[in-house]
């Protein structure tokens, strides 16, 4: 097993003109985003998800169709700015998150108490 085969990552780039550096798909297709690709990527997906959140949406995927009268603008951007599975990845972890919170609030709600340390692993032995 060498360290190639194992530690290189490929990252796929967005789908804007931005991500591109190679005329060749394949050659761009392998290349990680940049430190500015990804700041791009960042700022459309907040802008995104903060017009979903003053439209009340958490989830953009099953109420798709609302989300794109509210947030079309935004959505493009996003889109055009992240890899379409950085798209995919964003929109599933926002979803889990609200989830996860409302979980907690209403374990909170019914008393429940937090684990000693703060952690939600056992203890190692």
């Amino acid at each position: 097993m060498g360290v190639a085969s194992s530690s290189m990552t490929s990252y796929p780039i967005p789908k804007g003109s931005a991500g591109l550096t190679s005329k060749n798909p394949t050659e761009s297709a392998l290349e990680a985003p940049n430190r500015n690709q990804r700041a791009h990527c960042w700022e459309a997906r907040d802008a995104f998800f903060k017009c979903l959140d003053e439209s009340s949406i958490i989830d953009s995927v099953t109420n798709q169709d609302l989300a794109e009268r509210q947030c079309g603008k935004e959505g493009v951007a996003f889109d055009e700015n992240c890899a379409s599975s950085w798209v995919q990845y964003f929109k599933k972890r926002r979803v889990m998150e609200h989830k996860r919170n409302e979980t907690i609030e209403k374990l909170k709600a019914e008393g429940a108490l937090p684990l000693p340390g703060g952690g939600s692993r056992a203890p190692s032995r």
